[in-house]
């Protein structure tokens, strides 16, 4: 169990993230068109996952816009936004704002995916979403960087998650 905060607030989670070095654990998430992706799809891709509570509010969204822009030009990187907002909301987020750069996933149907990542918020009025955070995995899906970001009204360190596919 980790603590995190909502404007100050602490808040629980259920677990840590995965340990850099750790192989990350697999998950079947479901996109915009219903279907579902594994993390076996994107094996031989780096992969920066950008995981938060939900699309609508502003910086769950400017998490979105800011990988769309950052990641877009790095070569055999695929940046995955993870959320338990339904599918619909996810593509109507992107369609209005022009987002063709990264990957829409929800785990609204998961019962694993925030157990298996230790991000399952336990308490507060956001308790059953993830707290934002960014896990950056090799094309072999090893974890080479994680960031829990603190207060979950702050935006997660682009640089840092950049940095960690560049320098790979």
């Amino acid at each position: 169990m980790s603590t995190i905060k909502l404007k100050g607030n602490p808040i629980e989670t259920s677990g840590s993230l995965p340990n850099v070095g750790d192989k990350a654990p697999n998950f079947t998430l479901t996109t915009p068109e219903m279907g579902s992706k594994t993390l076996a799809d994107y094996k031989g891709s780096r992969v920066i996952l950008n995981i938060f509570p939900s699309i609508d509010t502003g910086t769950c969204a400017q998490s979105v816009r800011s990988f769309n822009t950052e990641a877009s030009e790095i070569e055999n990187t695929k940046v995955l936004c993870i959320s338990k907002d339904l599918p619909f909301a996810q593509a109507r987020f992107c369609g209005a704002e022009g987002i063709k750069n990264v990957e829409m996933l929800s785990a609204f149907k998961s019962d694993t995916f925030g157990k298996d990542y230790g991000l399952n918020m336990t308490s507060g009025p956001l308790e059953t979403l993830l707290s934002r955070c960014v896990i950056v995995l090799d094309e072999n899906g090893v974890v080479t960087y994680t960031e829990q970001v603190s207060d979950i009204v702050d935006e997660p360190n682009y640089k840092a998650s950049l940095s960690a596919i560049l320098n790979k």
